[in-house]
């Protein structure tokens, strides 16, 4: 099979129809030129030029071929630059898993700045609870994983992203609407929305746990899961809810956050989960601008392990 340094010399001669130019052209010398035509005519079968003394021509062949050689070189030029911008992490694919909390604030920003910095890369979303991102990336199917819990297996990297309040979301024409300030206390007796389990086990058993050891006994309404159905049931009056402060962002005409006081280390975690052995170069880039987002866009939330 022929070379791609002998299409070059077939098509430098094709276009200067002269051996000592085409050489030139190469930085060659004629004889070493010949010979990459000789060689790519009897890998083809066939003869590319008609020479004599005085003129070089194409054969009906060489004409034939010359266009799908021009097409071979460049496409073959695409693919090396294609190959480059890849490593850079200026093109490719990357799949990324969330949970619903992360739209409020945070991942639309870093989106929006994917956008601009990484233009060309394809950034797949796919919204999933914490444990089933966790399933998500022991399959490969993707290649980061924002999260409520780390995943703390080996060959799994996790970080920290961000820690946050929870604040306390009631009906507006609630007591505890007005009253200040609030304790976890107050909550005992009140009806109560709470994360299922089943949907988000880092939130419930964080708030169900830290609920029981100050013996608080809310009346629980409903488990459901996530923040947005929760809020929108609060704004129907069926009673109050922890969520995490971004989630805040949201509006609801008859809904009023409040902050709480729930004791030391009742914070909300958002983190990264990865694949160690992830070579995407595209990804690499992408958990950068995640990062800078985290530091740039959540300046009054503690930040952490992102040195």
């Amino acid at each position: 099979m022929f070379e791609l340094t002998q299409l070059r010399c077939f098509t430098t001669v094709a276009t200067e129809l002269n051996f000592r130019r085409a050489a030139e052209r190469l930085n060659m010398t004629q004889p070493p030129l010949s010979r990459q035509i000789q060689l790519l005519e009897h890998a083809l079968g066939v003869e590319l030029f008609t020479r004599t003394t005085r003129t070089v021509t194409l054969t009906a062949a060489g004409r034939a071929f010359f266009v799908e050689a021009q097409n071979l070189l460049e496409r073959a030029q695409q693919a090396a630059v294609a190959a480059r911008r890849f490593a850079e992490g200026d093109i490719g694919t990357v799949n990324v898993s969330f949970v619903g909390s992360a739209v409020y604030e945070f991942l639309p920003k870093v989106i929006a700045e994917a956008r601009v910095n990484q233009p060309h890369v394809k950034i797949v979303l796919s919204e999933m609870n914490t444990y089933q991102q966790h399933e998500a990336l022991r399959a490969r199917r993707v290649d980061l994983a924002i999260v409520r819990a780390p995943l703390l297996e080996l060959g799994y990297a996790t970080e920290c992203l961000v820690r946050e309040p929870f604040v306390l979301a009631v009906p507006c024409d609630h007591r505890l609407a007005r009253q200040t300030p609030l304790s976890i206390s107050d909550l005992d007796a009140q009806p109560f929305l709470m994360y299922a389990h089943s949907a988000y086990p880092p939130f419930n058993e964080l708030l169900t746990g830290r609920l029981r050891s100050a013996r608080v006994s809310p009346q629980y309404v409903q488990w459901l899961g996530s923040s947005l159905t929760i809020l929108a049931l609060v704004n129907a009056g069926m009673g109050l809810a922890l969520v995490p402060r971004c989630a805040s962002s949201v509006v609801f005409k008859n809904v009023v956050f409040r902050e709480i006081d729930l004791g030391e280390g009742v914070l909300s975690e958002l983190h990264l989960a990865w694949h160690e052995g992830n070579d995407n170069p595209a990804f690499t880039m992408l958990l950068e601008g995640l990062r800078s987002a985290a530091r740039e866009g959540w300046p009054d939330t503690e930040l952490a392990g992102l040195g």
